[in-house]
């Protein structure tokens, strides 16, 4: 079997050190000790995130989303095959070198998917995009650490308490939907979202495309 290779590490606001692994073509982003936070084999819930939300808009062609966590890509990859030619998909990625990575060792995976005039890659917390939004955006897709069980970054547990989540229901267009990925399954907030006022439905998303493997959980919380 292919050694692993390390090809970069960054750190988090937190302190928090991330590393980009190579295996021939697959690549690892893990936290320092190993544990691994995303991996390019495993895309099935990541593409599910846009997909399953995107099927609640199929009306607005031209659609303005929020992608909270570029990572590796699969998620805005996913809602580009999707949407219009008018809409515009923002990106929130607070790490600065994922960005880099995305076009730099990572570029064969992402291929021309952020040189899209309808992408707009902000190097900023996501939580800052919706504070600062108001009835802005039809969709915000977040996949942010390991969903509301954070690893990465305390900061991260503002998005899934309920004062970001009325922030996000604020950011939303009427009608719109929030869309968050998970590790694991989480019925305490479920029950949050729906006290802020949010129709819910969770799904579970196999990691790899088709039957087999592991399964992650995806929040579909729609505004009435």
């Amino acid at each position: 079997m292919l050694p692993w290779h390390q090809l970069g590490s960054a750190m988090t606001p937190e302190g928090t050190i991330l590393r980009l692994m190579r295996r021939g073509d697959e690549f690892s982003i893990r936290l320092d000790g190993g544990n691994e936070l995303m991996n390019s084999r495993l895309s099935g819930s990541e593409e599910a995130l846009a997909t399953l939300a995107i099927e609640q808009l199929s009306d607005r062609f031209a659609s303005r989303l929020l992608i909270g966590g570029l990572g590796m890509g699969f998620t805005l990859r996913a809602a580009q095959a999707m949407v219009g030619l008018e809409a515009h998909l923002v990106v929130a990625e607070i790490v600065p070198e994922l960005v880099d990575w995305a076009t730099g060792p990572m570029s064969a995976l992402f291929g021309d998917s952020l040189a899209d005039p309808r992408v707009e890659v902000c190097v900023s917390d996501v939580a800052v995009q919706i504070r600062e939004a108001a009835g802005t955006y039809d969709a915000i897709l977040l996949d942010v650490d390991n969903g509301p069980d954070g690893l990465t970054r305390p900061g991260n547990d503002a998005l899934y308490s309920e004062r970001g989540l009325t922030a996000a229901r604020r950011a939303l267009a009427p009608g719109g939907v929030l869309a968050v990925w998970s590790a694991a399954p989480h019925r305490d907030f479920t029950r949050r979202l729906q006290k802020c006022g949010f129709d819910v439905r969770v799904v579970q998303a196999r990691a790899v495309r088709g039957k087999r493997g592991g399964r992650h959980t995806i929040w579909l919380a729609k505004l009435a």
